[in-house]
């Protein structure tokens, strides 16, 4: 009964986990379906755990299937790596080859000039698919170890190179 509840709970917790970022990035067909998949595997699990209530035990089950499940549910985003990411590049000298190497690699990247601290800075802006983020950062990484750099998920865009690559697709 154990490893019932545990299996249980890591299933519940993952796809709790998958639906709320389906939720967040707008897919509400599927995370709608994913939940109802959810409360009937949370509702089975619980009454399980409801009806042994008095073995110390089956709690324990119950929280390391929870605690499991969050970290599978982590797991699977970062696999699926839905959306996109935008990565903003900051390197010391405006005379860099980074953004035509990142061009060449693909990439659509928006640069400018902007004065920091220390004088004139680069700035690139780059949008990537998040299944090519960590892939992009290795190339910064190798093309310019010093670089300044963030990454955060837009949740809408439009017009500029990205859309003309999206709707060339279609």
């Amino acid at each position: 009964m154990l490893l019932t509840i545990i299996i249980i709970n890591i299933v519940y917790v993952s796809l709790f986990t998958v639906r709320i970022i389906l939720v967040m990035k707008s897919r509400r067909l599927l995370a709608s379906l994913i939940s109802m998949l959810e409360v009937f595997i949370y509702l089975m699990g619980l009454n399980i755990v409801l009806n042994n209530i008095d073995q110390p035990l089956n709690l324990i089950a119950y929280c390391v299937g929870w605690g499991s499940g969050v970290w599978l549910g982590i797991r699977i985003e970062e696999w699926l790596a839905l959306g996109y990411s935008t990565v903003q590049i900051v390197v010391n000298s405006a005379e860099t080859s980074l953004p035509a190497r990142l061009r060449d690699k693909g990439y659509g990247v928006t640069s400018w000039t902007a004065e920091g601290r220390d004088g004139p800075r680069l700035v690139m802006q780059v949008l990537a698919k998040r299944s090519n983020e960590k892939k992009l950062l290795q190339y910064i990484q190798e093309f310019a170890p010093k670089a300044f750099v963030i990454s955060y998920e837009p949740r809408f865009f439009r017009g500029g190179f990205w859309t003309k690559r999206l709707h060339e697709r279609e």
